[in-house]
């Protein structure tokens, strides 16, 4: 079959669907990653000192077992920080909005 042939039911499709509205998925988002962010291994201090007092210091998490670390989460106005023993070890986008979409977990 040809590709004209192909591609004929499907302009058709679209010029039916009508208009199109999309979402803006935090995925999308996150492979635009800040150029004024903290990189994995930065100490508290360093982070601190170049992106000032963060907007709020979450409770620790983990620790329970000697192999489960605890983790320090700082949250910024544009991204929240993770530290395990005083170094980066992510960065991760705060959503824009409310409404806007983040990844969806994966299916088991």
């Amino acid at each position: 079959m040809s590709r004209r042939a192909l591609a004929l039911p499907l302009i058709a499709m679209l010029g039916l669907a009508g208009p199109v509205s999309a979402d803006t998925l935090l995925i999308e988002r996150a492979q635009e990653q800040p150029a004024a962010a903290p990189v994995r291994g930065q100490s508290a201090a360093d982070v601190e000192a170049r992106f000032g007092t963060p907007q709020q210091k979450l409770e620790p998490r983990g620790g329970q077992k000697r192999q489960w670390p605890v983790i320090h989460r700082w949250v910024y106005p544009g991204f929240t920080v993770y530290f395990e023993k005083s170094r980066v070890i992510d960065v991760v986008l705060n959503k824009a909005s409310a409404e806007e979409v983040g990844p969806k977990p994966p299916i088991r």
